[in-house]
């Protein structure tokens, strides 16, 4: 499996760290593409959290629209944005990209392959939701970023742990995660 991940500047970058350990520890997959948004490098800082780091990871430059995921014939498998602002899930949603991770996301939509999007954002407005729509009209999967409690964290990790499980289910990653029986 080859896969896309996107950084964008939302608060949640714990999300995004979680989501690329549990991709290097699956054995299905072969790359990471990783895209940083201009903002999103500092506030992966400012949360106190680093990025894994991996022969399999190639991180690309946001500005770079000749890199191999601007195209459909990259065949890459999925796409999580994680943490997703509600800036860059705008700017899909109306398929006006002016940068890599926002074209590699249209590519995604287009291709009809896999385009998670973990919205960190609270409370949503009316126009957030509805470009949440669009990008579910267009075959996105929006996950919200809501850790459940089923499993029973107990601590900040493994109740993240819950969203990062949840959007790497979501992209067709074959990873361990938790899952409810109705029991304990």
């Amino acid at each position: 499996m080859k896969i896309v991940v996107g950084i964008t500047g939302a608060s949640g970058a714990i999300y995004a760290r979680l989501v690329l350990e549990c991709l290097l520890a699956c054995p299905d997959v072969e790359y990471i593409y990783l895209v940083y948004s201009d903002t999103a490098r500092e506030v992966v800082a400012f949360e106190g959290e680093t990025m894994p780091e991996d022969a399999r990871i190639g991180v690309l430059d946001n500005a770079d629209l000749f890199a191999p995921i601007a195209s459909g014939s990259s065949r890459c498998d999925a796409m999580i944005v994680v943490p997703c602002s509600v800036g860059t899930l705008g700017r899909i949603a109306c398929g006006t990209a002016q940068t890599l991770m926002e074209r590699a996301a249209d590519v995604m939509l287009k291709e009809r392959r896999r385009l998670v999007l973990v919205v960190r954002e609270s409370p949503y407005s009316l126009l957030h939701l509805r470009n949440m729509v669009a990008v579910t009209e267009a075959g996105g999967i929006i996950v919200p970023a809501s850790p459940s409690f089923y499993s029973r964290p107990s601590d900040i990790e493994e109740l993240c742990m819950s969203v990062a499980e949840r959007a790497l289910t979501l992209a067709g990653a074959g990873v361990e995660h938790f899952e409810w029986n109705g029991r304990e």
